[in-house]
């Protein structure tokens, strides 16, 4: 694999306490919180040769690194985020519960403006809300827009709800939707320019069919 010749090594202990080497090769550093660590703070993601895939390494659990300065790092990490992803894209996102309440997931899309898919993603979230799962879409949606850079995003949901109340034009009378709509609004704050716009179900069907295949994961175990 031609990455490994830009391999480094770092010294990581994990959410276990349990310390090891690992060999990875850089893709950039971000802030932000994951399942596996408490809190809010900077990440380092790798592809982790171990591992077989992408893995975010929280840089206070890092106890040393070999094999790449600094400012090395910095130029290769800030050139890969440049010529991976796009300044601007789309996000298509959508969430479904089975019972509303029921078992729920959701999913999103980023991609470019050539519609070419440049992120997914399906999760499933357990007993929640047709609306609670929308929202956690969209969050994740845009958490994932802000972790690759991009500074211009389109938002395309099909739930009227949640995209009025995103613009403004609807209130939030549930109170169980203020702490995470509120979250939302604090993330949106930090792109350029942000559009939020209702598209009828047939045009979200690759954000829906993620919802289909996180539930179906999950609930056929």
């Amino acid at each position: 694999m031609e990455q490994k010749q830009k391999s480094i090594k770092i010294t990581y202990k994990n959410h276990r306490g349990e310390i090891d080497d690992r060999e990875v090769t850089p893709v950039n550093i971000w802030f932000g919180s994951t399942e596996w660590h408490s809190g809010e703070q900077w990440f380092l993601k790798a592809y982790d040769f171990s591992k077989g895939a992408e893995r975010d390494f929280a840089l206070a659990d890092i106890q040393g690194v070999q094999g790449l300065q600094q400012t090395e790092f910095h130029n290769e990490s800030s050139k890969s985020i440049q010529e991976k992803y796009p300044k601007v894209a789309k996000l298509y996102a959508d969430g479904g519960s089975r019972g509303n309440p029921g078992p729920s997931a959701g999913g999103y899309a980023i991609l470019d403006m050539a519609d070419n898919v440049v992120k997914s993603n399906g999760k499933y979230l357990g007993i929640t809300t047709n609306n609670q799962a929308e929202y956690h879409s969209l969050k994740g949606g845009v958490e994932m827009a802000l972790e690759l850079g991009i500074r211009e995003l389109h938002v395309y949901m099909d739930s009227l709800l949640v995209i009025n109340q995103m613009k403004g034009i609807y209130k939030i009378r549930n109170k169980d939707l203020w702490p995470i709509h509120d979250a939302i609004k604090n993330l949106i704050a930090k792109f350029e320019k942000i559009t939020f716009t209702h598209v009828p179900r047939e045009l979200n069907k690759l954000a829906d069919s993620l919802v289909n295949e996180a539930l179906d994961a999950n609930i056929n175990k």
